[in-house]
């Protein structure tokens, strides 16, 4: 549709001037391009709304400018809400790494717990060893002495 107004008719409004003497002479207005021009419901401001539509220029435009900020408004929602979504995804990204890194901290803590065991079972082993060792150099040294 452009910039035009359409009236109730679908039909693209006319654009005319109050040519009647009063405080509205010059000023401007849109109506049903079906409604006549010299009606003497132009001059009193009355409004018969079986005869079609009626716009004063100045409401028009006002009218476009409240659109435009709306447009401008849902525009920014909307992008305000795919950005809410991105981040809501991000979030679940992150919950879902966060879990993998704990479950792998906790397997990294099982399995260093496991090493400690087996090196200080290796240990006890190696003690047992040397000691065992030693009792038979001493054996065979106080054999040997006898």
């Amino acid at each position: 549709p452009g910039n035009h107004l359409y009236c109730y008719h679908n039909k693209i409004a006319s654009l005319r001037v109050v040519r009647f003497q009063g405080p509205k002479m010059g000023k401007r207005f849109y109506e049903c391009s079906f409604w006549p021009v010299s009606t003497f419901f132009l001059v009193i401001c009355v409004i018969d709304v079986t005869r079609g539509y009626f716009r004063w220029a100045d409401e028009v435009n006002d009218e476009r400018e409240m659109r435009f900020l709306l447009l401008v408004k849902d525009t920014k929602i909307a992008e305000l809400e795919q950005e809410i979504d991105m981040l809501q995804m991000k979030v679940k990204e992150v919950k879902k790494q966060n879990a993998e890194l704990e479950d792998l901290v906790h397997e990294v803590g099982i399995e260093c717990t496991e090493r400690r065991l087996l090196m200080e079972s290796a240990s006890s082993d190696k003690k047992m060893g040397f000691y065992l060792n030693a009792s038979w150099v001493l054996f065979a040294i106080m054999f040997w002495l006898v």
